[in-house]
Formats: structure tokens, C-alpha cells, sequence
């Protein structure tokens, strides 16, 4: 299991690879951008006037901050099984569907408020059901990044993506803002509806390919446990989480009462919020830009923890200035730290996961995001209700900068180097006669004979190989050492079914063959490590 024909090793990307305007050489993404970027400007449009009708339809902070709840509980609901579903069918045929899907929600909200029949409550009601488009649409979305382009240019092209979904940032709230003013919300949630048909359009002219596997398709349910069983047991996914947690919650703040805070306590418009918004926007562009320098100097740690306390102060300013060209320049700088943070988070996590659970793990990591976002809207809504907005915010500021301070031991990055490709080197088994797929369970023994000196050394990276096995599909897993002669040793796992099983073969990376070479290596004799498949008798 453990030998077999080796693969090409990892090669660093050339400076010519590292070029943030690599990807675009790649045909596809980049109609595919240009498309998301327009519909991504429809969307902060939508975000903006659905905020803005609220401040009329119901002007309490609670209220206004249920708006932004509304657009991220359906992400955290239904992300796992999103990212399930996208990883086991046909993510460009979902894709479609899902953008469908939403371009019909925005333009019922369209007429509904055209016609003057919008409540707060119908508001809320559409403003879920388009979440729910989101919610199915982003771990697809975000999964499709490394099928676009060379491995090499993975990396340019998710900074590419942040800075197509700022540039929107920037832009759509601002225009939102004149249109608002000029034609009301109807026409914003109109305009982000047809702003849908772009995508759909690039998506059904992306041909994509199929998936390279013998195997039958996972099941949903054990598709949605493998993912959180990987995230359990992937150290770098983990602390990417951990991480996020700590910054989502308190960042909310700002998001959720900025409406309010434009109306009351500037008293401002529509265009003043659209104009802050889109100032954010602004911010997270320039930060974009920096990120590729900024990257070269400092790890994702540093990064992520810089920006939180940037963001800090920035929602600071926001609670306790009420000069607008103040606030203006807070939210740029508030852009700067959400796209620092945010991208720093992204790229942690997509080089964290193989292809075959890309989808799942980052819908994981979605869910800490909008379920952050969420928690955070309605828990500084409801405090800004209670007490006052300035109060809420600096309580969030104060919040991030200890979340930063708790987390500072949980170092993001290390990983990024490492071959997440399938490596393909475990043989296939050689059987008596082929079992049933759904037969099992099914426990795999390894058999090592290790010189004694080296048995400690042998133990620790075993322990490597244990993370490996349980990611992979393992529900068991342990190292035994014989009582009676203590340089042999036998590990053991086990996996619920003979399909399971041979999903591993299609799991294993080229960077888990490394850690199966190294544990290899203390074997002692001429033959490899001996493998043997034991399977659980049929009951009849």
C-alpha cells in the first residue's frame, strides 16, 4: 500500500508565475471575473438599498442589523451540505442553477417594491431566500478557483478575486446610493437581478472538466461527515478557523449598525452611506494591491493580527467621530484591514485542502465567517438597542483586540508549500475475490520492524500518520508494539466500508506519501512494510 510508482515532486512557482495579473492569461477566469464583478456590484447594490428600506420601514438598530442577519444565517445552515452537494456534482451545472436561482429572488423583491407591497417583514423574508442562493452558490464558487488556473497562479487569482469583489464594493454602494436617491430601492434590487445574467451566461459557455474517478459518487451525509472529519483532523484548517472565529464576531459590529450610524448619527442620506460603503471598498482595493509586498515580508499571522487591530480602530473612530471626512478615512482604513484579514484567512484555507474536499472545508470555513457575521449582527444590534451605537462598537473594538491577544499562540501558515495533489501510489489490493463496496468495516494492518534505537523517533512521526488516516476516511486508528519483541510494531486502522476504503486510494496527496515514505524508511529488511486487508465476515 505504501510503495508503488512515484510522482513528479512539487516545484516552486517561478517570479513570472507570481505575477498578480497572471490568471488573467487564462481565458476562462477571466470572462468568469469579469461577469462575478458585475454581479458582484449588483449585490452591494441590493445590500445597500435592502439596508437603507429597512432605516424607513423600520428604523431600530435591531432591525436594521436583521437585515445583514438575514443575508448570512442561511450560509451557516446550509454551507456544509452546499459544499457537499459541490463536491460530488457538477459544479458548473450547480453553479447555473444556483445563480438562477437568485436572479429570480432579486427581481420579485424589484416588483414587489416597485408596487409599494414590501414590508419589513417580506423584506427580511426575500433577503433570506437570496442567502439561501448564496449560501448554495459560495463553496462551489470558491472550490472552482483551482480549476480555472495552473496551481502556480492559484494564489493571484484568489488576490484577484478579492480585489473583483472590492472593486464591486466600491462601486455598487456608491451607485446604489444615487439610484436610491434618484429612483428608490426598487430599481437597485432590479438592476442587482439582471446583474445575474452575466455569470450564468459566462458559466454555461465554461466547459469544464469531469471528475477523474472509477468510484461511485458520495452519498450526501457521508459526504458532509467526511468534510468535518477532515477539518478535525487538519491542524492548519483548524487554527484558519479558530482564527476567523475571533475576528468575524466583533467585526460584524460595523457592518450591521453602519446604516443607522449614517442616518442618525451623521445625518446623512443615502448617498453618504453608499459613499462610506463604497470608501470601504476603496480601502480593501488598495489593500489588494499592497497584499502581494505585504506578503513578501510578513507571514499570515502577523497579517491577520495587524489587521484586526487595524479594523479595531476603525470602529472606534466610527462610535466616537462624527465628522464625515473622519469617518471616510476610517472606512478606507477599515477596507485595508477587511481585505488583509480576510484574504490572509482565504488563502490559509484553500491551501490547506485537496481537491476531492476543497468544497467542504471551505464551506466550514464559511460558516465561521457569515456565522460570525450573524451572531455578531444580532448580538451588536441588540446591545446598540439597549445601551447606545457607540457603546456597541467600542465594546466590539475592544472585543477584536482580545481576540487577537487570546489567539496570538495559534500561528496561521507553514503549510502553503505543501503537494495536495493526488498522488495515486497505493497499489490496488490484491484479494482472493472482490468484496461488496458497501461491505465493511474494513481494518487495514501495517506491519513495521524498527531498530530499537529509533523507536521513539518512529512513534512521533507515526503520529503524523495517524492525522493522515483519520482526515482520510479512518474511524480508528492505532500504533501497537509487541510485548514480546519490542522492535516490532503493527498499526492499524479501520474504515467503515470496502468503498471507504478505496476512497483512500484516491485521497492519499503526494504531501501524505512523504509522511508514508518517512515512516517507511525505519523499516528494517528487504521487503516493504507488510499490508494486510481484513474485512468483517457477511452476515446472513
Amino acid at each position: 500500500m505504501n510503495t508503488g510508482p512515484q510522482t513528479t515532486a512539487f516545484t516552486p512557482p517561478s517570479a513570472a508565475d507570481l505575477s498578480p495579473w497572471a490568471p488573467f492569461h487564462t481565458r476562462v477566469f477571466r470572462w468568469l471575473w469579469i461577469a462575478t464583478v458585475v454581479s458582484n456590484i449588483g449585490t452591494w447594490m441590493h445590500d445597500v438599498g435592502a439596508g437603507w428600506l429597512m432605516t424607513s420601514l423600520a428604523p431600530t438598530p435591531l432591525m436594521v442589523a436583521l437585515v445583514q442577519a438575514a443575508t448570512t444565517l442561511p450560509v451557516v445552515m446550509l454551507a456544509l451540505p452546499a459544499g457537499a452537494l459541490a463536491d460530488i456534482v457538477d459544479r458548473r451545472r450547480h453553479l447555473i442553477a444556483t445563480q438562477s436561482w437568485m436572479a429570480l429572488v432579486a427581481a420579485v423583491l424589484g416588483v414587489i417594491t416597485l408596487l409599494h407591497l414590501t414590508t419589513a417583514w417580506s423584506l427580511l423574508a426575500l433577503t433570506f431566500l437570496l442567502g439561501i442562493g448564496t449560501a448554495l452558490n459560495l463553496p462551489a464558487w470558491s472550490a472552482t478557483a483551482p480549476e480555472l488556473v495552473p496551481r502556480a497562479h492559484l494564489p493571484a487569482a484568489l488576490a484577484l478575486n478579492s480585489m473583483g469583489m472590492n472593486v464591486a464594493r466600491a462601486i455598487g454602494p456608491a451607485l446604489a446610493g444615487v439610484i436610491i436617491a434618484l429612483s428608490g430601492p426598487a430599481a437597485v434590487f432590479l438592476v442587482n437581478a439582471v446583474s445575474f445574467l452575466g455569470v450564468i451566461r459566462a458559466l454555461v459557455w465554461w466547459k469544464n472538466e469531469p471528475r477523474n474517478s472509477s468510484l461511485p459518487a458520495e452519498r450526501l451525509w457521508t459526504a458532509m461527515h467526511a468534510g468535518l472529519r477532515y477539518a478535525r483532523h487538519s491542524p492548519p484548517l483548524l487554527k484558519t478557523l479558530v482564527r476567523g472565529g475571533a475576528f468575524f464576531l466583533f467585526a460584524s459590529a460595523s457592518w450591521a449598525l453602519l446604516p443607522l450610524i449614517a442616518r442618525q448619527e451623521l445625518r446623512g442620506g443615502p448617498e453618504l452611506y453608499g459613499l462610506l460603503v463604497g470608501g470601504i471598498g476603496v480601502g480593501a482595493v488598495g489593500g489588494a494591491l499592497l497584499l502581494p509586498r505585504l506578503r513578501a515580508r510578513f507571514s499570515y499571522h502577523t497579517l491577520v493580527a495587524s489587521g484586526t487591530l487595524l479594523h479595531a480602530g476603525a470602529m472606534l473612530t466610527l462610535a466616537h467621530v462624527h465628522v464625515v471626512a473622519l469617518v471616510a478615512l476610517a472606512m478606507l482604513a477599515s477596507g485595508v484591514a477587511w481585505i488583509t484579514v480576510l484574504s490572509s484567512l482565504q488563502v490559509a484555507a484553500q491551501t490547506a485542502l485537496p481537491t476531492w474536499v476543497r468544497a467542504r472545508g471551505l464551506s466550514i470555513f464559511m460558516v465561521v465567517f457569515m456565522g460570525g457575521m450573524a451572531l455578531g449582527s444580532i448580538l451588536w444590534g441588540h446591545l446598540a438597542t439597549v445601551t447606545s451605537m457607540p457603546f456597541a462598537l467600542t465594546v466590539a473594538a475592544i472585543g477584536a483586540v482580545i481576540g487577537t491577544v487570546a489567539t496570538r499562540r495559534i500561528r496561521l501558515g507553514g503549510h502553503e508549500q505543501l503537494d495536495l495533489r493526488p498522488s495515486r501510489h497505493w497499489p490496488a489490493p490484491l484479494l482472493a475475490e472482490p468484496p461488496e463496496p458497501d461491505r465493511g468495516p474494513v481494518l487495514v494492518s501495517v506491519e513495521y520492524r524498527i531498530d530499537p534505537a529509533r523507536v521513539e523517533e518512529f512513534v512521533r512521526v507515526m503520529q503524523d500518520m495517524r492525522r493522515q488516516r483519520r482526515r482520510d476516511g479512518a474511524f480508528f486508528w492505532e500504533l501497537f508494539q509487541d510485548a514480546t519483541e519490542p522492535a516490532h510494531f503493527v498499526e492499524y486502522f479501520m474504515v467503515e466500508s470496502w468503498l471507504e476504503h478505496l476512497r483512500q486510494h484516491e485521497r492519499v496527496t503526494v504531501a501524505d506519501r512523504d509522511i508514508q515514505e518517512r515512516a517507511a524508511a525505519f523499516h528494517l529488511g528487504p521487503e516493504p512494510p507488510q499490508v494486510r486487508h481484513l474485512l468483517a465476515p457477511e452476515r446472513r
